[in-house]
C-alpha cells in the first residue's frame, strides 16, 4: 500500500492497548507485543520487564491470577532466572516475528529456525495440561509446569505457533497494510483479503486519509 494514502498517520499519537488482541492466534498476539504500549509518548515493548511480561501472559489468559502472583514471587526469589526467562521470551518473539512476516516463503530459513526453536521449547518443558474454569464463567486450557517453572511459561504460545505450521495457517498470516504498523494477524476472512490489523485504528485512519485526499484533489473537467 502506498505511504501517500496515510499522510496524517503518526505513531506517536496512536496507542495500541496490549490487552486488546487482534492477531487471532496467541503466537501472533505474542509477536505484536513488541510495540503495543505507550511509554513517554512512544509505542514501547509490553515486555520491558519481567512483571510486565507476566501481565501480558495474564491478559492473554496463559496464566491465571493465582499463578501470575506465584510467578512474581518466584521472580523475587530467583531474579537471575527471571531475567533469563524474559530474555528468552524476547528472543523467541523475534524468531516468531520472522516466521510471521516471511510466511509466504515455504521452507525458508525463518521457518526452519522457528521449527528448531519450537521443538527445543516443547522438548525441555515438562508439565501437565488441564481444563479449568475461567473468570468469565467459561473454560480455559492451562499448562502447569513441573520443575523449572520459568521454562514452561511460553508453552501455550509455542504450541499455538506449532499448530499454525501443522495446520497450514502460514499463507493466511499477513502484516498490516499500514506501512507504519508492524502488527501481524491471521486472516480468517472468507476471501482472504483482510488488510488491516484493526479497523478501529489503522483501518479507520486509512479511510479518513483517503477521504481527506479526495476532498483536497481538484476535479479536472
Amino acid at each position: 500500500m502506498p505511504t501517500a494514502l496515510l499522510p496524517d498517520f503518526d505513531e506517536r499519537t496512536t496507542s495500541f492497548d496490549f490487552t486488546r488482541f487482534i492477531g487471532e492466534r496467541p503466537w501472533l498476539d505474542f509477536v505484536n507485543s513488541d510495540r503495543s504500549v505507550r511509554d513517554r509518548g512512544q509505542l514501547g515493548d509490553a515486555m520491558n520487564a519481567f512483571d510486565s511480561y507476566v501481565s501480558w501472559l495474564s491478559a492473554a489468559r496463559v496464566l491465571d491470577a493465582e499463578r501470575a502472583e506465584a510467578m512474581l514471587r518466584r521472580a523475587q526469589q530467583q531474579p537471575t532466572a527471571a531475567s533469563a526467562a524474559l530474555h528468552e521470551a524476547r528472543r523467541l518473539r523475534n524468531v516468531l516475528r520472522s516466521l510471521a512476516e516471511q510466511s509466504g516463503i515455504p521452507h525458508g530459513r525463518a521457518e526452519e529456525t522457528a521449527i528448531s526453536e519450537i521443538n527445543r521449547i516443547l522438548g525441555r518443558s515438562a508439565g501437565s495440561r488441564r481444563v479449568e474454569s475461567g473468570s468469565d464463567g467459561g473454560f480455559v486450557r492451562s499448562f502447569v509446569t513441573v520443575g523449572d517453572v520459568f521454562a514452561g511459561l511460553l508453552v501455550p504460545v509455542i504450541e499455538s505457533a506449532a499448530d499454525a505450521l501443522v495446520q497450514g495457517d502460514l499463507p493466511r498470516i499477513h502484516r498490516c497494510a499500514n506501512p507504519h504498523c508492524n502488527r501481524v494477524f491471521f486472516d480468517a476472512s472468507r476471501n482472504g483479503k483482510r488488510r488491516w490489523c484493526d479497523m478501529a485504528t489503522c483501518g479507520n485512519r486509512a479511510k479518513a486519509a483517503r477521504h481527506r485526499q479526495k476532498i483536497r484533489t481538484p476535479v479536472v473537467i
